[in-house]
């Protein structure tokens, strides 16, 4: 599906990370670390979805992410009066391919996310009017959970409510006529209204159900003096938007009566900008993949607060790197898989992050001017393994076998991935030396039971890369990845 955003790079500053982001060890990683795989475009279209499925399977995944629009199922979504129709009943809405793309999932045996999110119809709204994410009704919105949990029961693993709703694109107003911050306030109430009615819908009474979904960046003020109603279109920053919804205040104390809310974990979309992954933004209550000891700590802080349970995890369910030809954030196509890689090393040394994710397939086309959301702007994401035009990017040999060289002193610390194993193998790690015309093996690695493997080495390589042959015969060789 089209995508927008806006990495506030121009207004939010950056800052380097030391080098110690990727160096944890695995005994102090995830004891494993799902993937879920985004790729609505190809998967919801019934023509391109059969060859995108096999693709996948083929790449190692065993997960997805489906964003499931209230309003592309709903009925008369377009209608300001809600038509008369039993809205807790499953056979009130037209699925469509959503269906369809559950069925092949539990046939491979892939687990499904599965994201409420808007647009919502234009009824369940406050206003009525396009784009249709203006304060949804929270009774309207238990009702279509209650319909979706009972519709989809064991197809889908995990439940999550709201896409980036710190975000003007899903979620409006962001920020009242003031100034102050709302859209946390709103998201409570559209969150106990949705973990309602999957309790209505018969699962069991703690569903499994994730909280946040939230964007990386945003602001914890605006000016409307200085920027009159544009101001009112910036995002939330995310852990000022955590601490609202929570009613926390700025030291995350009780600014409320309100009570614990239950939850399996805290979902965020950590992107970074071009700059790369080990960068931070400057803005404290933005959170990227080098910054996600802010996001622990936030969540440390409300549950001593008793606003969430203690020790939730992590879940990073939605990330990709950006490549060219998108002119504002996106970096070359190599550079592309080596981030993309060391994103995922990140996220898999850190024991508090229970899932990693890939958004996009195909690239999204692009197109428009590079602006927010509400007032037009389009750009989309070029975070694919594919082009637009369906040619294959490094990224698409690079995710079945992810690598990562890191720097260590006068030598080298090497971390890779088998996705497509379902047990213990052995792969091929290759070394180019300076001034050598080809690649030379430099070790046959032998894999834990998810595939991941590491090692440290002495030679001094300008470019290596990971060579695994399937059971069946399948040959897995992955672009050449450069030392950081």
């Amino acid at each position: 599906m089209s995508r927008i955003r806006i990495l506030l790079c121009a207004t939010l500053a950056c800052s380097a990370l030391g080098s110690g982001a990727i160096g944890a060890g695995q005994a102090q990683a995830s004891a494993s670390q799902k993937l879920y795989f985004e790729g609505s475009t190809d998967l919801l279209n019934p023509t391109t979805r059969p060859a995108t499925l096999a693709q996948l399977k083929t790449l190692g995944v065993k997960a997805l992410r489906v964003e499931l629009n209230w309003y592309s199922v709903a009925p008369d979504p377009t209608s300001a009066t809600k038509p008369n129709f039993e809205a807790e009943n499953p056979n009130s809405y037209a699925w469509g391919q959503y269906d369809s793309l559950l069925v092949e999932a539990q046939k491979l045996g892939w687990q499904v996310l599965l994201t409420v999110t808007a647009p919502v119809p234009s009824w369940a709204t406050a206003n009525h009017k396009a784009p249709y994410t203006y304060r949804p009704d929270d009774l309207d919105f238990q009702e279509f959970m209650t319909a979706v949990a009972r519709h989809y029961g064991s197809e889908v693993s995990l439940y999550s409510i709201w896409n980036e709703p710190n975000e003007p694109a899903y979620l409006t107003p962001q920020w009242s006529s003031s100034g102050k911050p709302v859209s946390g306030f709103i998201y409570r109430g559209l969150y106990q209204a949705g973990y309602k009615g999957l309790q209505a819908a018969g699962l069991p009474p703690h569903p499994r159900v994730l909280f946040g979904e939230t964007a990386p960046v945003g602001y914890d003020t605006v000016n409307i003096r200085r920027e009159k109603s544009a101001a009112l279109l910036h995002p939330v920053a995310p852990l000022a938007f955590m601490r609202e919804a929570l009613c926390l205040n700025a030291k995350y104390k009780k600014s409320g009566t309100c009570g614990e809310l239950q939850m399996t974990g805290y979902a965020h979309h950590a992107y970074f900008p071009a700059a790369g992954p080990k960068y931070v933004w400057k803005q404290k209550d933005s959170v990227t993949i080098a910054s996600l000891s802010r996001l622990s700590n936030a969540l440390n802080l409300a549950a001593r607060a008793h606003a969430i349970p203690g020790g939730l995890p992590i879940y990073l369910t939605e990330f990709g790197v950006n490549s060219k030809p998108n002119k504002f954030e996106g970096v070359s196509a190599a550079k592309q898989a080596e981030y993309d890689a060391i994103a995922e090393h990140m996220a898999y040394s850190n024991p508090r992050v229970a899932a990693f994710s890939q958004y996009l397939f195909k690239d999204d086309p692009v197109g428009g001017p590079f602006s927010v959301s509400a007032i037009g702007g389009f750009v989309g994401f070029q975070t694919g393994l594919e082009y637009v035009s369906g040619a294959r990017k490094p990224l698409y040999y690079g995710f079945p076998v992810p690598l990562t060289v890191t720097k260590r002193g006068h030598g080298f610390s090497l971390w890779g991935l088998v996705r497509p194993t379902t047990g213990v193998t052995k792969a091929t790690v290759l070394v180019k030396l300076k001034g050598a015309r080809s690649y030379r093996t430099l070790k046959t690695v032998t894999t834990n039971g998810a595939g991941y493997w590491s090692f440290n080495s002495s030679t001094k390589g300008v470019s290596w890369r990971v060579r695994w042959v399937s059971p069946a015969g399948v040959k897995y060789e992955g672009p050449p990845i450069g030392a950081y």
